[in-house]
């Protein structure tokens, strides 16, 4: 993720950056750039177990922003997003995995 911190309340939490964990992200360099087609999702894991993505773009009159999300939200976002930076067991601790 391009340098800078996140720092937001939602919902009487605070979601920061700094602290949490980035457990996924959609940024992988292809010899040219970060960015896919000028937007980047990076999802991170508060220490006290929440979750929040932060949604970058390069694009003029789109807006970077952060978004808390539920757990199931987040386990969703993480299995679409290719580049995982912990393994399922850490970004989502205490969910059952089966075999299908």
């Amino acid at each position: 993720m391009e340098s800078g911190e996140w720092n937001e309340v939602i919902g009487k939490k605070r979601y920061s950056t700094a602290t949490a964990t980035l457990i996924a992200d959609d940024a992988f360099w292809d010899g040219h750039n970060w960015e896919r087609r000028g937007r980047n999702k990076f999802l991170f894991r508060t220490p006290n177990g929440n979750h929040f993505v932060v949604y970058r773009t390069q694009w003029q009159g789109e807006k970077s922003h952060l978004e808390a999300l539920t757990q199931d939200d987040a386990l969703t976002l993480w299995e679409e997003l290719p580049e995982k930076h912990v393994e399922f067991e850490e970004a989502f601790p205490g969910v059952t995995v089966v075999d299908a």
